[in-house]
């Protein structure tokens, strides 16, 4: 049984880690390659390659905050959801498949993201969806690594559980 706990909790960390990379590569070349003023078309009227530079949170939240102290609490409350993720992650026996995937693909993303602003004081942000004069905020594979995971765990919430057998 122990074999079979650390089994899925080393492919819940090797997945963790794989998102981490490939979204530090992912930035490494859109902050390589594509220049602030930049605009790749990649679905004309829908989808476009761009590179932004997030001071923020999700949204652009606090990119206009001037507080010296910003990048350190984001930076604290990032790691301190870093933790609490991870070690969620560890408890992986007590977990179902969707929410071991989705604490993975969260702790990865979060992991991205949080590197990016502790190093540079801000996340790459270069995925741009739109329709016609509506766009969404920008963001990244971090990003959307972390949204497919959060509906992993909520899909897993809203799932009908097996009733236990009432023992008395």
């Amino acid at each position: 049984m122990a074999d079979a706990a650390n089994s899925l909790r080393l492919r819940g960390y090797l997945t963790a880690a794989v998102v981490f990379a490939l979204d530090r590569a992912s930035k490494w070349f859109i902050s390589a390659n594509v220049g602030a003023m930049d605009t790749h078309r990649v679905i004309p009227g829908f989808f476009e390659i761009v590179h932004s530079e997030n001071r923020g949170v999700a949204f652009g939240i606090f990119n206009d905050s001037t507080s010296e102290w910003r990048t350190l609490m984001l930076v604290a409350l990032s790691l301190a959801a870093v933790c609490f993720v991870g070690v969620m992650l560890w408890n992986t026996g007590k977990l179902d498949r969707y929410s071991r995937w989705g604490l993975a693909l969260i702790l990865g993303g979060a992991g991205g993201n949080v590197f990016d602003r502790a190093v540079w004081g801000s996340v790459t942000d270069f995925l741009e969806v739109h329709y016609r004069e509506h766009y969404w905020p920008t963001f990244n594979l971090a990003d959307s690594a972390i949204v497919i995971g959060s509906c992993l765990l909520l899909l897993d919430l809203l799932r009908s559980k097996q009733q236990a057998p009432n023992v008395s």
